[in-house]
């Protein structure tokens, strides 16, 4: 893939957008008598940072967002903050590891054309491409490894476009970066555990004096997986920020982040869902792929500028500028193939006797306990993705009529590109298989992938050569497509939360978007006699779409403490989602798609404000996704799907007194598919390509969605003894969720069996002392009952895969404050 790339096409848009910040603080200020719209203590994470302390907290007062004007408490939706304390005391290392504590979210297995990497599903819907930094759309997929330069990550749950923009349907994930503050702190942290883990981190904020402070976070970590034998992250980060205007009315920030990651991709073990799930023949610790070929690498570079200027307390403006540039290099192999078990048949109940060939016919007999490896393997990707973004947002006070406006008046840009080079690496030169002679990778034991385990020779048919997950040929890149994506948004919105009298308040905003994008596939030959010439093109196709998003809330406060409110919002998804993705003739002229959210609930900070208590009831309704029109006059897809997920939401967030936290959410999700086929094909059973019929007119009509567990929740809470040691437990329940759903013809046969992945629970543990007042030691056990589960399952029935969850481990960190 070339080094050299286009300029932005927006790129003037971007200039002009950045400039807006530093023109308006030329503008002469006419100060008002109202409260400051910033507080002169800045909240951030678990931190609340004053002129002379910072005190660790389990509860977050605020999100970072600027368009949220409110505290938490007042603001009409459910969003869960993880903060920097939280994330400290449970050891919570990657996203995935920190989203593991919000109940509602599973992840999906790696597969399909845009590499591995975390595929969030939240309250029932994806949000692969709802993933922000600093509120800046990061668009790559890939696994986020680290949380050493996170302060906080914030969970929207609810269709919420009018905030970050098209998508959005079951809500967004915001991580926001660490930045300089007023204090001179510095924490130095050396982790040692189980599973070769090493780990050290630096988070170092100096004021150089009245006007400048610095911050330099960086990390370098590796591990072994537990309770796997070969998976294992090396990876290192440095984030240096600094910011120039401290404490004045004026503020210019500017921030680096480079990080090198480097690990086995974690596709997981077989799973067969028609025989339980992961049976007893599988080597839970085994790896199934090639362990010396299969790697994942990711190089991110981000540069981020933040301007800010105070007009008056009631008037203020920001402006953020983001460049972001990832590179990513995978190659992996999936956990399939022919797998004949202990009772000498396969996982479907067949004879263990593959055809390599039909003319000549070659049968290949596999002996029990041995595998012949099949499937995705050697297959290569090099991504890039760049994003260059830049947002304004001018924030007022203003009284009209007695009421009382916090305004957030701002207009943002956007641009993504992408590239993908694809191909194989498990080739010769020539492009041919290097196992075209025997026909087959060679024959792997079952129990024992790692070593190689000779059987018995063939009796009849070929002959049986035996290895290991150890690639033994040639290996060469053979390029078999490339693929590239560029992404436009413009956007402008506006929120305004009214405060009409002490114990009623009105909280909304509307947005308005333009999104469009365009992608071309170019493919390549892997035929020795034509190895590299181009075949064929697919594309470019392009999409356009405007978007008008809104929110409108209603928040009565019978005590300050006290909030209830009722909101509704909705989201639009554009055609061309994401610039990874792509859109065909069939979508790109379909019209966006869209999504609802209603939500009633209450919240009170109880315990002089220490903890917060929320509940919620809420609908997520996607009324119009695409779906195959089955008419053969309409080629397009159309807006017919509509599925909806009831749920509730309870949690408890903070602090009782100076010796007890708590952090503990619990999710219910009552998921459904309202209508699974065409409206063409429910008044047409049958016809053109409806795969429906009169007796079955919408096959999946009320199957639970995928990949949604009914119940889910997650808790830790802490202890401090009065000589200074302090204990803490928690746990993560997920309910069992839907793997398939039911086929025309599975119904007609009466045979349709509906799979579950099984629930699981999960206990950890936390001791922290203070060994004198500059020095804590603290030691956490994950998973100390060696709970035996999987996540990350792949939605198939027969030969699947699935991903272990981490069995025991322990860690013991060092953090020296000075």
């Amino acid at each position: 893939m070339s080094d050299h790339e286009n300029a932005p096409r927006g790129a003037t848009s971007l200039l002009a957008l950045s400039c807006v910040g530093f023109i308006a603080s030329a503008t002469p200020a006419h100060a008002q008598a109202a409260r400051p719209v910033e507080e002169k203590s800045a909240v951030l994470g678990g931190m609340t940072v004053t002129d002379t302390v910072i005190e660790d907290r389990v509860k977050v007062e605020r999100a970072e967002n600027p368009k949220y004007t409110r505290p938490l408490l007042d603001l009409p939706q459910t969003i869960t903050v993880i903060g920097a304390q939280t994330i400290r005391q449970q050891n919570l290392l990657t996203l995935r590891e920190v989203l593991g504590t919000v109940p509602g979210i599973t992840f999906g297995a790696g597969e399909g054309g845009f590499g591995y990497g975390d595929r969030i599903n939240l309250r029932g819907y994806s949000a692969n491409n709802d993933i922000t930094v600093d509120g800046v759309r990061s668009g790559a997929v890939l696994s986020r490894n680290e949380t050493y330069n996170i302060e906080q990550i914030e969970v929207t749950n609810g269709a919420n476009s009018v905030v970050n923009g098209g998508g959005s349907v079951g809500g967004t994930i915001n991580l926001v970066t660490k930045r300089p503050t007023a204090e001179n702190t510095t924490v130095l942290n050396a982790g040692i555990g189980t599973d070769n883990y090493y780990r050290a981190t630096v988070d170092s904020n100096v004021r150089l004096n009245e006007l400048i402070a610095v911050r330099l976070n960086a990390v370098y970590h590796e591990n072994d997986i537990p309770g796997r034998q070969v998976e294992n992250n090396k990876r290192w980060g440095v984030a240096p920020a600094i910011r120039i205007g401290i404490d004045g009315p004026t503020s210019l920030t500017f921030q680096y982040e480079h990080l090198d990651d480097e690990s086995l991709p974690q596709y997981g073990i077989p799973y067969f869902a028609t025989l339980g799930g992961v049976i007893p023949d599988i080597n839970r610790e085994g790896y199934y792929g090639f362990r010396n070929v299969d790697t994942q690498k990711s190089k991110t570079n981000s540069l981020q500028a933040i301007f800010a200027h105070r007009f008056s307390d009631t008037v203020s403006i920001r402006n953020l500028t983001r460049y972001e540039n990832i590179r990513q290099y995978t190659v992996t192999s999936q956990p399939a193939g022919t797998f004949c078990l202990d009772n000498g048949l396969t996982s479907t109940g067949g004879a263990c006797t593959v055809a390599i060939s039909t003319a000549p016919a070659r049968n290949l007999t596999i002996p029990a306990g041995y595998y012949l490896p099949t499937g995705g393997r050697g297959t290569t990707r090099h991504i890039r993705n760049q994003t260059a973004y830049n947002q304004t947002d001018l924030t007022a006070v203003v009284n009209t009529f007695g009421a009382e406006h916090t305004l957030v008046l701002g207009a943002s840009a956007l641009w993504e590109k992408y590239a993908l080079d694809s191909g194989n690496i498990l080739r010769a030169a020539d492009g041919s298989n290097p196992f075209a002679a025997p026909g087959y990778y060679p024959l792997t034991s079952i129990a024992n992938p790692n070593g190689v385990i000779v059987g018995p020779a063939a009796t009849t048919g070929l002959a049986r050569i035996y290895g290991s997950n150890v690639y033994t040929g040639p290996i060469n890149y053979i390029r078999g497509a490339y693929s590239d994506g560029e992404q436009t948004s413009y956007a402008a919105y506006l929120f305004d939360a009214v405060k009409i009298t002490d114990w009623f308040e009105l909280n909304g905003g509307m947005r308005y978007e333009r999104f469009s994008g365009e992608n071309v596939t170019r493919n390549f030959s892997t035929a020795v006699a034509t190895l590299g010439q181009p075949t064929t093109t697919t594309g470019p196709f392009r999409a356009t779409d405007h978007l008008f998003s809104y929110r409108i809330g209603a928040v009565v406060k019978p005590m300050p403490n006290v909030s209830v409110y009722a909101a509704f919002g909705n989201s639009r998804t554009p055609s061309k989602a994401s610039v990874d993705g792509s859109c065909a003739l069939a979508t790109c002229n379909t019209a966006p798609e869209s999504a609802k959210n209603y939500e009633i609930g209450a919240k009170a900070d109880v315990f002089d404000g220490g903890l917060q208590l929320a509940a919620a009831l809420f609908r997520n309704e996607r009324d119009k996704y695409r779906l195959v029109s089955g008419d053969p006059t309409i080629p397009d897809q159309v807006l017919d799907g509509k599925s909806r997920v009831d749920g509730i939401a309870l949690s408890a967030t903070g602090n009782i007194g100076e010796a007890f936290s708590i952090f503990a959410n619990y999710t219910y999700l009552d998921s459904k598919v309202v209508r699974g086929v065409s409206r063409f094909c429910l008044a047409n059973p049958g016809a053109g390509t409806c795969a429906n019929s009169a007796a079955f007119p919408d096959p999946v009509a009320g199957v639970a969605l995928q990949s949604t567990p009914k119940h889910s929740g997650s808790g830790f809470a802490t202890y401090r003894l009065p000589f200074g040691l302090e204990l803490g437990y928690g746990l993560t329940y997920q309910g069992s969720f839907l793997l398939n759903v039911p086929t025309l013809a599975q119904l007609a046969a009466n045979n349709y069996v509906a799979y579950r992945v099984n629930d699981y629970v999960t206990h950890r543990l936390m001791v922290t002392y203070p060994v004198t007042s500059a020095l804590r030691a603290q030691l956490n056990v994950q998973n100390f009952t060696n709970e035996k589960y999987v996540t990350t399952v792949r939605t198939a029935t027969g030969n699947s895969w699935a991903q272990p969850g981490a069995t025991r481990s322990a860690v013991l960190s060092l953090f020296y404050t000075f």
